[in-house]
């Protein structure tokens, strides 16, 4: 469908995330929204949206198919996700947005982390396959908070999909075998990774099945035994082992003493609608802030135009120098989200984007790039409403593996900074700033849609640029996904965009000093689910750019 087609041209087709608002065209390629009146869910994975479904129809809740699901991808998608990262999520009780629940499962660093400690070692930059780089590990907290507190089935019974994948063996899908591919050299330097996450030497190929009987095991025992078995016991002594082995300033208490936390939602309000994102340390509010700058802009006829493109990626690169200079653990500095949320702080940032010419550089630290998380939401027959991500950093995380437990450990410290005075400074027990953002959207009380957006540093971005198409232009929620898509990396000057973008607005925004380069893979991802509540239906979209799909029953 094409960008002008898709867009609706009715006033009174404005502002509805639940209709399809024009018959897409069925002989171009693309993908019609799935519908259902049940149960839905939407991930990157096929195998990770079955699992999810068939919780969902065996009595399991939106909470119980999302852990289930998640479990599985970390599994067959292991480049993505893991149970050696970290987990956010947002939850609405039977769609109520007044009732929605934030959860943080960001990982904290070792209570030895300083930057005295790293000086001695001769740390002078944070490295990806550093053991200084993985904080404790915060997803499995989150799952069995969560499936405890929102969940209706045993853990045991959530996790056992997963477990059985892992020791039966899983083909391997196109897009994770193109990205294991990537990552095959820097798998070979650490023997656990060399033995599990390669065939031969090599990375898995499409079509070829892979096995890891170490996480296998190490899902039972998480289902058997909850929490503890993960961050106390043989598990724990085995994962500091490795890290300590490596250089690394773990300890069994650093395990031990974590937890995540239920976090007070953030907000903002979009043409009409209520965009909820969980707060700092993720960068949630970023998202909300570019909408908020982007609210001051009325639509024009075409969501690809060159200044629409113009204003998106200037309001991106403004919102994320401000992320860059202050964005940081609240327990460990200010994060000041109402001023950075006022209509007087956007009016500010929005007053500096010229349609002429594009912004002289801004200021801000380069946070490390990755690309690779999971996103998934779901919806039950009672609307319980799960906005669910997990991510290890970047492609297999650290590439560092526990042999004896089949974890892969990511690499999220490598967004803190080594800068004594900057807010996001490494430091003992601090999560660093965060990239993963669940979010849901709601009206009169009622949650419209949950979605998400994979891709790193991209997802603040990514949310702003999807709602925007879906609330700005009336696209039904797989033509916003199916769109090209542009996002300017922080600290570089080029923007990446996707070669499906119209040459003339390309040479339009190059005229105006925007360099454009190609990204090393389609950007990101996105899953969106939302709710008709007058006619009982559910629609879901699912990202081409990924394996998986949206299903309902």
């Amino acid at each position: 469908m094409s960008a002008q087609h898709a867009a609706s041209s009715e006033n009174d087709t404005k502002n509805d995330v639940n209709m399809e608002k024009k018959m897409r065209d069925f002989e171009l390629p693309g993908r019609s929204l799935a519908m259902s009146r049940n149960g839905m869910a939407a991930t990157s994975h096929p195998a990770s949206t079955l699992a999810a479904i068939d919780v969902l129809r065996s009595g399991g809740n939106a909470m119980d198919a999302a852990i289930a699901a998640c479990a599985v991808q970390c599994v067959v998608e292991p480049g993505s996700t893991g149970i050696g990262g970290d987990c956010f999520a947002l939850y609405a009780p039977r769609g109520a947005a007044a009732s929605i629940v934030a959860f943080d499962g960001a990982g904290w660093t070792p209570q030895a982390m300083t930057i005295g400690a790293l000086r001695s070692r001769g740390v002078t930059s944070l490295e990806r396959q550093s053991p200084h780089v993985v904080t404790v590990p915060g997803a499995v907290d989150a799952w069995c908070r969560l499936a405890a507190d929102h969940g209706t089935m045993p853990l045991a019974d959530l996790l056992a999909p997963a477990a059985t994948l892992a020791e039966e063996g899983y083909a391997v899908t196109p897009r994770v075998a193109a990205d294991w591919a990537q990552t095959e050299a820097l798998l070979a330097t650490h023997r656990g990774s060399f033995d599990t996450m390669l065939i031969d030497g090599k990375s898995p190929r499409a079509g070829s099945v892979h096995r890891q009987p170490a996480l296998a095991a190490t899902l039972r025992e998480i289902g058997a035994r909850g929490k503890d078995a993960f961050y106390r016991g043989d598990i724990a002594s085995s994962m500091v082992e490795c890290l300590r082995e490596l250089g690394g300033l773990h300890t069994l208490d650093d395990f031990a003493q974590f937890s995540g936390e239920y976090v007070k939602p953030i907000s903002t309000e979009f043409r009409g609608y209520r965009v909820h994102e969980c707060p700092a340390s993720g960068q949630g509010v970023i998202a909300l802030l570019i909408l908020n700058i982007l609210r001051g802009f009325d639509a024009d006829r075409d969501p690809l135009s060159a200044d629409r493109l113009h204003r998106e990626i200037e309001a991106t690169r403004l919102a994320y120098s401000v992320r860059d200079a202050v964005l940081c653990d609240p327990r460990s500095g200010d994060v000041p989200v109402e001023a950075m949320l006022s209509e007087a702080f956007a009016r500010s940032l929005r007053n500096q984007i010229d349609l002429t010419t594009r912004i002289d550089a801004l200021p801000g630290y380069v946070p490390a790039r990755h690309d690779d998380t999971v996103y998934i939401c779901v919806v039950d027959k009672d609307r319980n409403c799960v906005s669910f991500i997990n991510s290890i950093f970047n492609a297999f995380g650290s590439t560092i593996m526990d042999p004896r437990t089949g974890v892969m450990f990511h690499n999220r410290g490598q967004s803190f900074t080594l800068d004594e005075g900057h807010p996001n400074c490494i430091g003992a027990r601090r999560r660093p700033m965060h990239t993963i953002i669940p979010g849901i959207v709601s009206r009169d009380d009622k949650v419209q849609m949950t979605f998400g957006v994979m891709g790193g540093h991209y997802q603040a971005m990514g949310h702003a640029h999807f709602l925007s198409k879906v609330l700005d232009y009336g696209l039904d929620m797989q033509a916003a996904i199916s769109l090209p898509r542009v996002f300017p990396r922080p600290g570089a000057d080029e923007v990446e965009a996707e070669h499906t973008l119209a040459p003339t607005v390309r040479a339009t925004l190059a005229s105006r000093g925007f360099e454009f380069v190609a990204p090393k893979s389609a950007i990101g991802g996105a899953q969106a689910i939302s709710i008709d509540w007058d006619r009982g239906v559910l629609l879901g979209a699912s990202d081409h750019r990924k394996d998986g799909c949206a299903l309902g029953y």
